[in-house]
């Protein structure tokens, strides 16, 4: 009879020793050890226990039919799956505890189930009974959607395989546990076991499972970076700072685009899909207001208008604050200089405040134009025209370089009716709009002298 052992494997170099160690000893890595499955035989010899999905096969002879997609019914999480659920896959989708995980994937189930699906959803943490509350209040009712409530592995894939249900959750990887393993639940042998469990019993069975994961105070999920490597898709869920929008992104997605987004809005009956949310960044924004901007974004492959706000006051100290929220600290900065030697601001006098609205977060250099306009616009005291978006690249020289995807930015303002575009004078020959005007710029000094008039 097969004996099973632990050993642990650092995830930075793949050196293996029989018990955790603090610093590996082979690369010199920390805390990089992680607890496994090994297998001993009867003669004394170790194998790592591994599954085999089949034989070496001819790329031109494998059918992709079975990577047709499933619909959930609900348009924006399919939006940020790609275009839906691929069979047989493993979706992990993560986030800080009691942001409204249980509750999406509950609505997930439901929604799948009224499709005619089956659909079993697991619960490590919460009993039948509780589930029901979360249900009614929901108003979750399917003869499709089975519940259960299990924590340990081997029993939830038997379950499985008996049901053979078309649809899996599992709720969460931290609360179930692998009985071979004596690590107590959420410990990252435990969670890589039970995770590996999964992810072969989806591939084999061509199940598609979704798991959920807790993060922790570092904004890392629980327990296992590896983690992230054994799934197919990692989706974080994370909420803007008035609580009442939750954000999901796409991390990682071998089925289709990385970064992707989509918003919800949460309610007493649940999550709501917000379909557009440019217009849920924009609603409150201010007319006629100095230091006022709107940049377009490209979250994977959606089109996003934000409004981005600068303020400019004169300083009582020695020191001017530079104060950031939204945007890369020292890429505005680094604007500031640029502002200060081609235009001649003399901003050393003043304090400088930049936000984005909404409580998003920019990270991509087409808004560098945008910055320094939303600055300028504030130190002039003079706004911007409230139906312009601004968009281009700065360089330390002034000039503004052309972006990528800029018909479909310039498309997403067309739609929220927005009359002029200040874009890259590079972008200008690969565009044809006669219904929103363009305005091509090559250096800051022009871009500013629409402010000044």
């Amino acid at each position: 009879m097969a004996k099973l052992k632990s050993i642990f494997v650092c995830q930075e170099c793949g050196h293996q020793e029989t018990r955790w160690l603090g610093k590996c000893p082979s690369c010199g890595e920390w805390n990089t050890f992680s607890e496994s499955i090994k297998e001993k035989n009867d003669r004394g010899g170790s194998q790592d226990k591994r599954f085999s999905l089949g034989e070496p096969t001819n790329i031109g002879n494998i059918s992709a039919q079975d990577s047709e997609r499933i619909i959930t019914g609900i348009s924006e999480f399919d939006h940020i799956l790609g275009g839906g659920i691929v069979p047989g896959s493993l979706v992990l989708l993560a986030g800080p505890p009691g942001i409204g995980k249980s509750t999406l994937l509950l609505q997930i189930a439901e929604s799948f189930a009224k499709s005619g699906r089956s659909c079993l959803y697991v619960s490590g943490e919460e009993s039948l009974a509780q589930i029901k509350l979360r249900s009614d209040r929901l108003g979750i009712k399917s003869n499709k959607l089975l519940v259960y409530s299990e924590t340990n592995i081997r029993e939830i894939i038997s379950r499985i395989r008996n049901l053979k249900p078309e649809l899996v959750i599992i709720d969460s990887i931290q609360a179930v546990y692998h009985p071979d393993l004596s690590a107590i639940s959420g410990s990252v042998g435990q969670v890589r076991g039970c995770a590996e469990e999964i992810n072969y019993l989806a591939k084999s069975e061509k199940i598609p499972v979704f798991i959920s994961g807790h993060i922790t105070k570092e904004g890392t999920i629980a327990g296992p970076k590896v983690l992230e490597h054994t799934v197919d898709t990692v989706l974080y869920f994370d909420e803007t700072k008035d609580n009442i929008y939750r954000v999901i992104r796409t991390e990682k997605n071998r089925f289709g685009p990385a970064d992707e987004l989509s918003i919800f809005q949460m309610k007493n009956t649940g999550l709501e899909q917000v379909v557009n949310p440019s217009m849920m960044f924009l609603e409150s924004r201010p007319v006629g207001a100095a230091g006022s901007v709107i940049v377009t974004l490209i979250e994977g492959s959606r089109p996003l208008l934000l409004e981005l706000q600068a303020l400019v006051t004169s300083t009582n100290f020695s020191m001017p604050r530079r104060q950031v929220s939204g945007l890369d600290y020292n890429r505005v900065l680094l604007m500031i200089a640029v502002m200060e030697r081609i235009l001649g601001a003399r901003l050393e006098n003043y304090d400088v405040f930049l936000n984005v609205a909404g409580g998003a977060r920019i990270s991509e250099p087409a808004s560098d134009l945008s910055v320094i306009m939303a600055i300028y616009s504030a130190y002039r005291n003079k706004p911007v025209d409230e139906g312009t978006i601004v968009i281009g690249e700065v360089g330390l020289a002034g000039e503004i370089r052309a972006v990528s995807f800029i018909d479909r930015r310039v498309n997403e303002a067309k739609k929220l009716g927005f009359k002029t575009c200040i874009i890259p004078g590079g972008n200008l020959k690969n565009l044809s709009s006669s219904k929103i005007k363009l305005v091509g710029v090559s250096t800051i000094r022009e871009a500013v002298r629409l402010i000044d008039g």
